[in-house]
């Protein structure tokens, strides 16, 4: 199996190639997070200003995608230095701002939900 794997251009990435496509995952998740933030606000003010059905799905999609990245990282940072004593974590500044975004953004969608219900009871 490994050799037609070999020949189909499949093999194992050096140092450079996974630095590479790791930075492409990055940029490729904080895209995802920042159009789905945007999209979640979105729909909370065309929920609010013209009292339309509000659309949940980028606001769940937002929430899924942060928490498993989330939960992610930290089981693999976890298991990264867990035997390690000389290990204190960073503040990542950037994820900070992302969770916070994704914060603000369910809060409002929210926000939206209980609006709407309480302006058509």
């Amino acid at each position: 199996m490994k050799k037609f794997f070999n020949k189909l251009g499949f093999r194992k990435m050096d140092e450079m190639e996974q630095h590479i496509a790791f930075k492409a995952q990055r940029n490729a998740l904080i895209f995802l997070l920042v159009d789905l933030f945007v999209w979640t606000i979105y729909e909370a003010c065309e929920t609010i200003l013209y009292d339309t059905t509000l659309n949940l799905i980028p606001c769940l999609l937002l929430a899924t995608a942060s928490s498993i990245q989330l939960c992610s990282q930290l089981v693999m940072a976890h298991n990264a230095v867990k035997d390690d004593e000389n290990y204190a974590g960073t503040s990542p500044l950037v994820k900070t701002i992302i969770y916070i975004c994704v914060i603000v953004g369910i809060i409002i969608t929210v926000g939206a939900v209980m609006l709407i219900m309480g302006v058509r009871a």
